[in-house]
This record gives C-alpha cells, structure tokens and sequence, in this order.
C-alpha cells in the first residue's frame, strides 16, 4: 500500500479561524503498517501560549521562543508529507490547521484525511469512548512519550490506524484496506457498516 502520513498538533487554541496557531507538529509516515520515518519540532509562530495549554502540553512560551519559525516547519513539514494522504485522531481539528499553517505560505493543502476517530466510531462501538488514550489502552497498544506532546499523539495514532487496518484484514477479509477505503468507511452511516464491509470483502 501506498504510505500514509499520520499528523498531530499541538496549537494554541482550538481553530484558525479564531487566531489559533500551531506550537508542535509531529508526523509519522508508515508504509504497510510499519513506522518508516518520523517528523517533529516545536515552531515559533509570534502568538502568545495561553497558561491553560502549557499546562496542556508542557509547551511553554520560553520554548517556542527558541524554536524555528513556523513558515520554515512548515515548508519542511510540507516536503516530509509530499502527496502522501493523510491520517489523524480527530482530523477535523488537524486538517484545519494544516490547511491554515500552509495557507499562510501560499501553499497547496490536497491531501485528504481520514480520521481514527471517526474510523474506531464505526469498528468499535463497544469501547469505553473514542479518546486516543482509550482506544490504545482498550487495544493493548503502548502509550509513547508524554499525551499531548505531538510526537506522542502521532505515534499512537499511527499505532491504533495500524490495528485498524490488521482487524479489516483479519476480522472482515478486507485483504487492502488503503487510505481511499479508510475514507469511505469514515463515511459510511455505522448502521451500515457490517454490510459495506461485507461488500468490500467481497469485491477483493
């Protein structure tokens, strides 16, 4: 399968839209479910971190202030992905400010994302909710590193896609669950997914 770049934010508020701004980017690009190369720095983007999300994060103002500019993680960030599609925990809010960060440079945003929320939503119904630390601790996968730290998140993201896509193949005979099939199950009304999946399954 073609590889897939897994991303994780770290911002200052919840959207672009209303002056948010990214303080963290990881990336972690897997390439048949394995971990193939990682991406992260902390960027400085000249907004002020807000007292609740250092303590969030641990990310202070004294450490953005000595991190690259957000224009050069960006650009950087923006080579490391190339054309690859995209996946996150909760896409919504990373797709913005991807699109947004990368806006700012007067560079394109084409890659679609799927979402490991919306995905574990359709999956696993039965889980205690659909927080990245829950779906890892209900999994069995490793928690990395420090939550809310990008790097971190990334790489459980990338963790639980990975389980994801070994259930499609071993639970429903889904023998190539790619980005495009991730995209359309995340779209599939869940009543309807035992039947998509059959369907998919079959035509494989």
């Amino acid at each position: 399968m073609s590889p897939i770049a897994v991303i994780d934010f770290e911002t200052t508020g919840m959207s672009p839209e209303t002056g948010g701004r990214a303080t963290e980017v990881a990336i972690v690009l897997l390439e048949d479910g394995r971990v193939v190369d990682r991406y992260q720095s902390l960027m400085n983007a000249g907004v002020w971190i807000p007292l609740f999300i250092t303590q969030l994060t641990g990310i202070t103002n004294a450490m953005v202030r000595e991190a690259p500019p957000a224009a050069e993680v960006m650009r950087e960030a923006a080579r490391f992905v190339g054309d690859a599609p995209m996946v996150a925990h909760n896409a919504s809010f990373d797709r913005k400010f991807w699109q947004g960060e990368l806006a700012r440079l007067e560079l394109a945003a084409p890659q679609p994302f799927a979402c490991t929320v919306l995905l574990s939503r359709r999956l696993y119904p039965q889980a205690p909710n659909h927080k990245l630390g829950t779906l890892v601790d209900f999994h069995g996968l490793p928690r990395t590193g420090q939550a809310h730290r990008a790097l971190a998140d990334a790489e459980m993201a990338a963790a639980l896609l990975g389980r994801i896509q070994q259930d499609l193949r071993e639970q429903h005979g889904v023998p190539q669950p790619d980005h495009a099939l991730l995209v359309g199950l995340q779209n599939c009304n869940r009543a309807a997914v035992p039947k998509w999946l059959r369907q998919r399954a079959v035509q494989s």
